[in-house]
């Protein structure tokens, strides 16, 4: 499969909506030290980039007109992707609302470039490895309003030949001060408070920022049309593995203490409980157990049929994450 990449060095300053977070604050890095003029966009200001940041909300172009005036390309990272948000409506809001107003922005502004992540939450859970070809179906309001979002920005492309639309379809991604759901599982690990919920046999794919941040600056560079693509960092591990290589990261021995998996999920349901009566959040969940026990195997071989080499194996991935954030544990 070849892919037209352009040849030109990009003119404009690279808008990164949503660029304060972690993927955002990397990306960002990595732009501005290879020489290239970056605006970042958020609902607040970036604590690492502030001399370079605005507030600002996807779910209004007003507030992003501004920021993206003169631009070359826009990256829209912006979404709610907690899974432990109450009111659902807020998914569409962003997810889809912002994917409009962000259409609606990129055409009054004459920016004919677009990086959006989605992610594979749009296949929802496949007992498979599945690429780009792999069925739709979504099983939260995450995944299915990130698929509507996709069609409100290839409808935008599909109005002119001449402009550039990049989806990416990331896995879970981890790193450095990232505080999600992989976050959790390390902090337990390392806290020595671990159970393996189920067997431990279903596969995992996972990515690690830097390469998720080097893949999206990868793809400033591809040409007209639309181009979707998965990210993962190989090779996949099944989820005991997974866990043995964090302990030997760790430097200590790998139990197995184990919990049924109807134990572990109705543990989940009588917390999902407990949170909506009282407006707690808590790290265990009913989805959160069955996300750990599902797999989640995807293929991203276009990723390599686009040049790119991830600047780190994902074992070192974990090694960097797991150094920065429980040195000392």
């Amino acid at each position: 499969m070849s892919v037209q990449r352009s040849s030109f060095s990009l003119g404009g300053p690279v808008v990164i909506l949503g660029g304060a977070g972690f993927i955002g604050t990397r990306l960002t890095g990595l732009l501005k030290d290879a020489g290239q003029t970056v605006r970042i966009g958020d609902t607040r200001r970036s604590e690492i980039f502030p001399e370079i940041s605005a507030e600002c909300d996807v779910c209004h172009a007003l507030s992003v007109e501004e920021l993206v005036r003169g631009a070359e390309v826009i990256v829209n990272l912006a979404a709610e992707h907690r899974d432990d948000v109450s009111q659902l409506a807020r998914y569409r809001q962003v997810n889809v609302g912002g994917a409009i107003e962000v259409c609606k922005v990129a055409r009054k502004s004459g920016v004919q470039k677009i990086i959006f992540t989605s992610s594979v939450a749009v296949y929802g859970f496949q007992q498979r490895a599945t690429d780009e070809d792999g069925p739709f179906e979504p099983f939260n309001e995450y995944g299915k309003t990130k698929l509507e979002a996709e069609g409100v920005y290839r409808a935008w492309a599909a109005e002119d030949p001449n402009r550039v639309l990049v989806i990416i379809r990331p896995t879970v991604v981890f790193g450095e001060g990232n505080r999600g759901n992989v976050y959790n599982l390390l902090r337990q690990i390392a806290s020595g408070r671990f159970f393996m919920v189920g067997s431990g046999t279903n596969i995992k794919s996972m990515a690690y920022v830097g390469n998720v941040a080097a893949f999206i600056a990868h793809c400033l560079a591809l040409g007209p049309g639309m181009h979707i693509s998965n990210y993962v960092d190989g090779p996949d591990m099944s989820t005991r593995d997974l866990v043995g290589h964090i302990n030997h990261c760790l430097g200590r021995p790998a139990p197995l203490r184990r919990i049924p998996k109807n134990i572990a999920m109705a543990g989940g349901h009588l917390l999902d409980l407990v949170a909506r009566n009282s407006g707690r959040s808590f790290p265990i969940s009913a989805i959160r157990v069955r996300k750990f026990c599902e797999t989640t195997q995807f293929k991203a071989d276009r990723v390599v049929q686009w040049g790119f080499r991830p600047p780190f194996t994902l074992a070192e991935g974990l090694a960097r994450t797991l150094d920065h954030d429980f040195r000392g544990h």
